[in-house]
């Protein structure tokens, strides 16, 4: 195996087990009713989505040192300077899972150059994980 392909894998499972982390966290306040509040005109927001950023972060920045833009960070201009950027949506489906339901899950992606070169969506509560990495000449 390449050393570029070495590293590759070794990103992808490093992701992999941060989002199975971020799920974890998650988990421990589904359905039971966390405390939340809507942010902007309608968008609601609660402690788990809080909670799993903050984990996230942490993680995915020991991983890869890159830029950070999440839904529930305030953006910081300086990630448009970064070659390569965390885009993070720490529960997408916070309504469903302020409902109880099981359709949300945690994903995260790597951008290098405006291009996605590694992804990971994790639903902790159907336990179901895909994780994608492109293959292109600049990307991990």
């Amino acid at each position: 195996m390449a050393a570029d392909d070495a590293e590759r894998v070794a990103l992808r499972d490093r992701l992999a087990l941060a989002v199975r982390e971020a799920g974890a966290v998650a988990l421990r306040t589904f359905r039971r009713d966390p405390t939340s509040w809507i942010k902007g005109a309608s968008s609601p927001v609660s402690e788990a989505d809080i909670a799993v950023d903050a984990l996230l972060r942490e993680r995915l920045l020991s991983i890869r040192d890159a830029g950070w833009l999440s839904e529930e960070t305030e953006d910081d201009p300086a990630r448009l300077r970064r070659e390569e950027v965390w885009v993070v949506d720490p529960i997408d489906g916070t309504r469903a899972y302020l409902a109880g339901r099981d359709d949300w899950c945690v994903s995260v992606a790597l951008v290098q150059d405006a291009s996605p070169v590694l992804a990971a969506v994790f639903a902790p509560a159907s336990d179901e994980a895909q994780r994608g990495a492109n293959r292109s000449e600049r990307g991990p």
